[in-house]
């Protein structure tokens, strides 16, 4: 340290919002104050020696973007902060994430449970590509626990769930599945992109690995791809390292950046979001044309008392049922003027989709009811547009009903 350095706080000792700010930042000899960006595939050494110590692992430092870049660590770190986390890895997309997560840990021979309310895609690996490497799986209803356990086997390595799930906004017991998982042998792997880690933390819950998609919440503004893949030192350093280092679903620096910069107004983001998706919720439980709304943070949720045990508030999804089934539900989002229809979720922007043609278009229409997913329901995410003209426009909506 030289003369004109400063202490550095220690990251872990701050507060979420200032770890957002200032977590994991490590600045280049210039000094900036915004963090740098490292837009490099390699890096050079001061000698073949050090290049020899670099790939054995003596000598710290990076060797080339798809295994680590500096970027994308000090967004690695800050997530890893903000989630408890004593490790993370970035991805280039949620889906990378969820993949990464489950195929690392497992090989042929090995079996994998799953809640069958999952979003299209992860329903995908689970179902189908796992299966083709030898891994056998099985869906189960997540809120029964004695199903959980009923589905154990010897060779059960890992598990898999949402909490909520997308799009029904279902809660899962996460502390009590992942107890049973741990009694008989096997990990639990948590997809927390519909709470977000403002509002709920997996890993406190007995979880031993979450995943996110940071394209939602954690961007925020509709910009960029990204995921993320965290846990302990232990679990990412046998499961995930290496197969992100040989099969590269890496995240682009730039996205990293952009992430980065994201992470900075999250907690101001999700809290306008939850407020304003809480007043929502209550407006359209009130309409006569909605057959049923879900929303986490309301006493009639069917997990009302769970969702307040493991969560910090109801987050900023709303699942709707307009009476009528499809037809109508495609009336109410083509009379919405502010609300877009989208299947993104957790921007900025309010975004509907209706997920049995959209998300979960793959899904038999048995798996669909199963999963608790009507044709017509919708999914809101809601932004950070005054919740007013958010009501307005949703009465429209209500009005070509």
């Amino acid at each position: 340290m030289s003369a004109y350095d400063r202490p550095a706080p220690d990251a872990k000792t701050l507060r979420p919002r200032t770890q957002l700010v200032h977590g994991g930042t490590a600045r280049s000899g210039f000094g900036e104050t915004s963090e740098a960006l490292f837009l490099t595939q390699g890096f050079v050494y001061n000698s073949a020696e050090q290049a020899a110590a670099r790939f054995t692992g003596e000598d710290a430092g990076f060797q080339y973007s798809r295994f680590g870049n500096p970027t994308v660590a000090m967004f690695e770190e800050r997530m890893a902060l903000l989630e408890g986390a004593e490790a993370a890895r970035a991805t280039a997309t949620g889906m990378a994430a969820v993949t990464t997560a489950l195929m690392g840990q497992v090989k042929a021979g090995d079996h994998v449970i799953a809640s069958r309310a999952l979003f299209g895609s992860c329903l995908y690996v689970v179902q189908e590509l796992l299966p083709r490497f030898g891994v056998e799986s099985t869906l189960v209803d997540g809120h029964d626990l004695a199903q959980w356990k009923a589905a154990l086997r010897p060779n059960t390595k890992t598990a898999f769930l949402e909490s909520p799930t997308n799009p029904s906004l279902s809660v899962l017991d996460i502390a009590g599945i992942a107890q049973i998982l741990h009694a008989g042998g096997a990990t639990l792997v948590v997809d927390n992109v519909f709470a977000t880690p403002m509002t709920q933390k997996p890993l406190e819950l007995g979880a031993d690995c979450v995943v996110y998609s940071a394209t939602k919440h954690i961007d925020g503004q509709g910009r960029c791809l990204g995921g993320v893949i965290l846990g302990s030192k232990a679990f990412i350093e046998e499961h995930i390292q290496v197969y992100l280092r040989q099969t590269g679903p890496s995240l682009s620096p730039f996205n990293a950046w952009v992430l980065l910069k994201s992470l900075e107004t999250l907690p101001l983001r999700i809290a306008q979001q939850q407020e304003s998706a809480g007043r929502i919720a209550d407006f359209l439980a009130g309409a006569a044309k909605i057959a049923r709304v879900y929303y986490p943070g309301r006493a009639d949720h069917p997990q009302a008392e769970l969702a307040r045990r493991q969560m910090k508030g109801g987050a900023t999804m709303v699942a709707l049922e307009v009476k009528g089934g499809r037809e109508e539900a495609f009336r109410f989002a083509n009379a919405l003027e502010i609300i877009k229809i989208s299947n993104n979720l957790g921007d900025a922007k309010s975004l509907i989709t209706h997920p049995s043609t959209t998300t979960h278009q793959r899904m038999t229409e048995e798996a669909r009811l199963a999963a608790g997913i009507t044709q017509g329901m919708l999914r809101l995410s809601v932004g950070l547009e005054d919740p007013e003209d958010l009501i307005d426009d949703l009465k429209r909506g209500l009005a070509a009903v």
